[in-house]
């Protein structure tokens, strides 16, 4: 891929956008409280942490802790395989306890210990803030005696916003010298901020044949929301090539060996994840042109593709202990498996929670096989 559409730096927005944006940001942020509070207070999580801890150095922050249902605190001793776990929100929204259910279901269903992370949000705390408090509680955690991380067996999992701060943490040099972890799991990342917004939205197929639901709509949510958000995450001026911001450009020493690159079709953040998982697999890397996935909806519903290497491929380099997988989820959104259910028609809304649930076997799988074999 040629890199003449690129834009080199963060490029700074008149007064009237700015002001726009900060409203817009800040209002969502302070309006979701009281959502909040209540589905705390009467729609706990069916299956809620075993465990909830801060430390001091990020007081303010905790972790959330999901053991396996066989696993007993009080008579094992045994360190379990460990993932830690990143939420999403463009970095200014959500919390850890978004992906409660997603992390208990996956603790259980492959008998490893789920550790969801916070990061304090933007606008307030801009980059490069999030990464480095991610990195303060990976750190911490694994250091706490209390806790039974095997430290042989860590990985880390980041979803949306989440996805890139698993790329950038797993690459910094106190995690890759203390932790070592062994892979990376982004979900629907966004891992290259030099790519203009408009281009992103050409990207993608757009499928009216679907139905209903948003996911039917000839437009991607993202194209409103993303731009409002990263100007509250990243200031004018800063180098959009910075692997931490953009994981596209860190070099492939600097990341886990083992990556598992999870993309939704229907996400103008999709093609730019086939392009990192194409460029490290050593495949030929997407053209802009290029557009992920296929036109027409999927034949059957509910299911992954595997048999094709549009939609799912692996490349294993046993020498150097190394892998790369790609995985496209057909006919879904971003977020596709913690947005609203009035979001999905009812096809739609099945076909989701098929392939959550497939998609959270394949990764586990993985894990088990290629990984932490």
């Amino acid at each position: 891929m040629t890199d003449d559409f690129r834009q080199d730096r963060r490029q700074p927005l008149p007064i009237l956008s700015r002001l726009s944006n900060a409203v817009a940001i800040f209002g969502l942020q302070y309006l979701t409280l009281p959502a909040l509070w209540y589905r705390d207070w009467f729609h706990p999580p069916e299956i809620p942490p075993n465990i909830v801890r801060s430390y001091p150095c990020r007081p303010s922050l905790s972790i959330r802790v999901f053991q396996p249902k066989s696993y007993d605190a009080t008579t094992s001793s045994a360190p379990l395989p460990t993932l830690f776990s990143i939420h999403g929100g463009g970095f200014c929204l959500g919390r850890p306890n978004d992906d409660d259910a997603w992390n208990a279901r996956f603790a259980s269903m492959h008998g490893v210990q789920v550790i969801a992370l916070d990061y304090r949000k933007a606008p307030a705390h801009a980059f490069p803030t999030a990464v480095y408090d991610c990195e303060a509680l990976l750190l911490a955690a694994c250091d706490d005696a209390a806790l039974p991380v095997d430290r042989a067996r860590v990985a880390v999992c980041g979803f949306s916003a989440g996805g890139c701060l698993a790329l950038t943490v797993s690459q910094l040099p106190a995690v890759r010298d203390k932790v070592k972890p062994a892979a990376a799991l982004p979900v629907y990342p966004v891992v290259d901020q030099s790519i203009p917004a408009a281009l992103k939205g050409t990207t993608r197929h757009y499928k009216p044949a679907l139905g209903g639901g948003v996911r039917a709509e000839l437009y991607d949510y993202l194209a409103t929301f993303s731009p409002i958000l990263l100007w509250g995450y990243l200031s004018p001026g800063l180098d959009l090539r910075d692997p931490r911001i953009s994981p596209y450009f860190t070099p492939r020493d600097n990341l886990p060996p083992h990556l598992f690159f999870i993309a939704t079709e229907l996400d103008q953040l999709a093609h730019e994840t086939w392009c990192m998982a194409s460029k490290l697999a050593g495949r030929p890397e997407p053209a802009l042109a290029d557009r992920v996935g296929r036109e027409q909806p999927a034949e059957n519903k509910g299911q992954l593709i595997l048999d094709d290497d549009r939609f799912a491929f692996e490349h294993v380099d046993p020498a150097a202990g190394r892998s790369v997988r790609w995985l496209l989820v057909p006919d879904q959104l971003h977020g596709f498996d913690r947005l609203p259910e009035n979001w999905h028609d009812k096809e739609g809304l099945e076909d989701a929670r098929l392939k959550e649930v497939a998609c959270q076997k394949l990764m586990g799988e993985w894990l088990r096989d290629v990984v932490w074999r």
